[in-house]
Formats: structure tokens, sequence, C-alpha cells
């Protein structure tokens, strides 16, 4: 299909406004519109991606406005069929870690913006940053994604570095943080270098919109406000060495179909200029918090709407992980699990010093949005268990290197089930060794049995049953 128009884009640009094309975007749009009924390219475009090698941002959003509801019921079942060839029932854990609410944007979406003199500020002392990881640890927490705002002053890249050395350095009882993924603001090629040695997992940055007037009109004054800046921190990321970067788009904040393809055309760019692509893509949607109201974003898009954008996307970057967040309820979380999503946050907190430090001062109107799935860590590794998936705490790829190019290469190929699968269950079961309810240990001893036998290869299942053992007498830390 890419062949059939003249692409208005120019995918391998490092301008912003060049590889996400606001007239390719709306041609795209347009075309889904006209050919939402059109059942012959449907069908096409749905066998297509079921050989599993992804969508272009137009055919993508072709299904996304697809009006068939029997074809639509295909797309859900693809996306479902997808995620298990690539990720099997595994579903890796983590929590997001506040370390400062001090910024100065003027973001009108987020309650940290500037001007808000409602919301306490603060920012963890690596003393206070201890207690966080520590209470994160005592839950089972093994990978953390650190969230600030964004403040040169306060808060400087030295301080996210030291934070980053706080909790890599802390080993309690059996508790350690092996993964930080870190979410800050846009920043220059050397610091993310430095971000990089620091030995930091994913760098997450959300787009929020790609329509560049509402861009604007969203981020009135700061840093942020620089479209052009913000929307090319990837390319300069990828320049520093992370090869691990996340992307997503605040869904509400501007038209879903619009920011949807922007995101697409920014998956296609990464991989066509750095010949990787996102390595999670995560879709947040705009929610009630400290002096934001949704009643002030008309474009907040309807739980159905939500699920077509998570299949869709599914499918079209097949590769690529995909993150929801606490954000959203129980029902809808277990509705994505079966579209596509292979990573969520357990027992998380929003509010600066959430886990330990405000709970004890019992300050709460430190969050930066309001947490619909508020149960704890141990209740929803439960819940996972009883609906059949796997919760993993593994960074095994991570720290063996395979991340990149050379995850995806395996992720293609198939063999990172024999990584996978078994690291999955082997940080399962020093879950239930090591913190787990009687109920929740009871159900995962049974899953982790049972989920063996699904290992491919022979020689990886008798090392795993043989590690899972040791598990038990004490060890801790086997990886492939």
């Amino acid at each position: 299909m890419e062949r059939e128009y003249e692409t208005k884009f120019d995918v391998k640009s490092r301008q912003a406004e060049a590889f996400i094309h606001h007239q390719e975007i709306l041609e795209t749009l347009e075309y889904a519109r006209v050919n939402r009924n059109n059942r012959e390219l449907i069908e096409r475009l749905i066998e297509k991606a079921g050989l599993c090698r992804g969508l272009s941002h137009r055919e993508a959003a072709v299904l996304l406005e697809c009006g068939e509801p029997d074809l639509m019921e295909r797309v859900f079942h693809l996306a479902n069929e997808i995620k298990q060839k690539f990720y099997g029932n595994r579903i890796v854990m983590f929590a997001p870690l506040y370390l400062s609410n001090y910024c100065v944007n003027g973001c009108v979406y987020c309650p940290y913006h500037a001007k808000n003199r409602t919301i306490l500020r603060k920012r963890l002392s690596q003393e206070e940053i201890r207690q966080e990881v520590i209470a994160l640890q005592d839950m089972g927490h093994k990978r953390l994604a650190l969230e600030a705002g964004e403040d040169p002053l306060r808060n400087p890249i030295e301080y996210i570095l030291e934070s980053i050395r706080t909790i890599y350095d802390i080993k309690h009882k059996n508790g350690a943080i092996r993964r930080v993924n870190v979410n800050i603001a846009a920043t220059g090629v050397e610091n993310y270098r430095r971000l990089k040695e620091a030995g930091i997992g994913t760098y997450i940055l959300f787009q929020e919109t790609y329509h560049k007037a509402n861009y604007e009109a969203l981020h009135p004054t700061g840093p942020k406000s620089n479209y052009a800046y913000h929307t090319e921190a990837m390319d300069r990321a990828m320049e520093g060495g992370i090869d691990d970067v996340g992307i997503g788009v605040l869904f509400g904040l501007n038209t879903y179909r619009y920011d949807f393809v922007g995101l697409l055309m920014h998956a296609e760019h990464l991989e066509a200029s750095f010949g990787i692509g996102p390595h999670t893509i995560s879709v947040p949607r705009i929610c009630p918090a400290n002096d934001v109201s949704t009643e002030d974003f008309p474009d907040a898009i309807s739980d159905d709407i939500f699920y077509r954008i998570v299949a869709v996307t599914r499918i079209a970057v097949p590769y690529t992980g995909m993150i929801i967040s606490t954000r959203e309820s129980e029902v809808v979380r277990r509705r994505v699990l079966e579209l596509g999503i292979s990573q969520i946050s357990g027992g998380s907190r929003t509010s600066v010093g959430g886990y330990a430090v405000s709970e004890k001062k019992k300050e709460e109107n430190s969050s930066q949005f309001d947490v619909s799935d508020r149960r704890t860590l141990d209740e929803v590794v439960n819940w996972l268990l009883e609906l059949g998936h796997i919760p993993s705490f593994c960074t095994a790829c991570y720290r063996e290197g395979r991340t990149g190019d050379r995850f995806m290469s395996l992720l293609k190929n198939g063999q990172i089930a024999n990584c996978c699968q078994p690291n999955a269950l082997m940080t399962l079961k020093e879950y239930m060794e090591d913190y787990a309810s009687p109920g929740t240990r009871e159900k995962g001893i049974r899953l982790i049995r049972e989920e063996m036998n699904h290992i491919p290869n022979e020689k990886v299942r008798e090392i795993a049953l043989r590690n899972l053992k040791e598990i038990e007498q004490g060890k801790r830390d086997f990886r492939f």
C-alpha cells in the first residue's frame, strides 16, 4: 500500500515537521475515512497484519476507522494472537517512582505546571529515595520508572544521575532494583550519554500530542513549549547510545486519530533512521488530577475507542512492548491485556514520596494524576495469575546486553522464548518465596509448574528447573 500513493513525509529526516508531516496525517485520515467500510481492503490488511511484520501508519489508520463490526472483532482477535506469539502470556511488572514535582513548564493538562499554587511541591532527598526504594523492594518490585518534573535548578541531570546510583546501590533483604527506566524531560545528546553510562534501561518520553499547533497551545511556557526539540528527543537519545526508547501520547489532548497516526509515524521514523523502532509504546489517557479536569478536554476518548487504539497499535508494531498504567481501572486493564498490552504497573503511587515518605505524613496532594487501580502489587499479581498470565519481574535482557537491535532480532526470530519464559518463571518464583501472600503463592507455584512444560528448549528447561530448586534454598538472581 505504501507504493500506491506519493508519501508526503521524509521518514529519515531529523526534523520533526518532516517525519511527522501534518499534511500526510490529514491525507491519511481522509483515506481511512473513505475506506472505513471497504471490506476487501480491510480484509487484505488483516491478512497482511497476520504475517506479523507490521503495518504502515496509513494501513493502521484504516483498521482503526473500520466500520464493520465483524472485521473489528477479527482485529481484536489478531491482536491477541500477535501478543501471544511474541510475548506469550508474560506480563512485565513495574512501578513509577516520582522524585520531584517541581516544574518550570506551563503544560495545561498537568498539575505540575508552574502556576499551580495548590499542589504540594517536593523533591526527595537521597535518604528519602532510599526509604521509597526499600518500600518498593519490600513489595517485590525489581523494575522502576523514574519520574520528575522539568526544573533545571531543582532537578538537574546531576540529581537524576545521583538518584539512579542510589537506587541501584540499595540491597534490602532479598530485594534489589535491577532496572531503572527514566521518564524525564527532553535533553541533549551529552546528557543522554550520561544516562546511558548510569545504567538506565529505557528512556521514556511522551509526545503528549503530535499536532504542532495544539502542542504549542497546550505548552504555552517553559522549555517543553519547543515542539521540535521535544519531538526530536528520541533521535538525540539514540545518538547518545540509548537504544531502548519508549514513546507515547496522552490520548484526549487532541483528536485520537491524528495522534494515533503521528505515533506510528514516529515509530517508522526511528526504525528507518536507526534500524530499531521504539522498545515500548505507552497509551495513557487524560484523567482528572489536582487543578485539572477532563471536562476541559473535549477530545477525551471512550473505552471502546481506547480498545481499538490498543489492538491496532499491537498489530501495527508487533515487536514493541506496550504499557498500561494505573490510570486505568481493573476492568479496562483486563480488557487491554487481551489486546496486546505486555507491561503493567502494580501498587503504584503517583505522588512524590507516595510509597513511604509521604505516607508517613499523610501527604497525598502531590500526585500527578488520580490512580484508578488502587490494588496492592500482591493483589495485582494474584489477579494476573487468576487470569492465566505470568507476572514477570525479569530484567535479564537489559542486564545481559540484549537491548536495541539485539533484543529485536531475538524477538523476531522466536528465540526470545528460550530466555523470557524461564526468566519470567524464575523471577516469579523469587516473588513467591519472598513477598507473596499465601493465596497468591499457591496460585503462583501451580502456574510455574504448568508453564515450565512450555519452555521450548529441553536443555534450558532442565537448567531452569535446577535454578527453581536453588531459589527455594535461598539463592537469587538467576537468568538466561
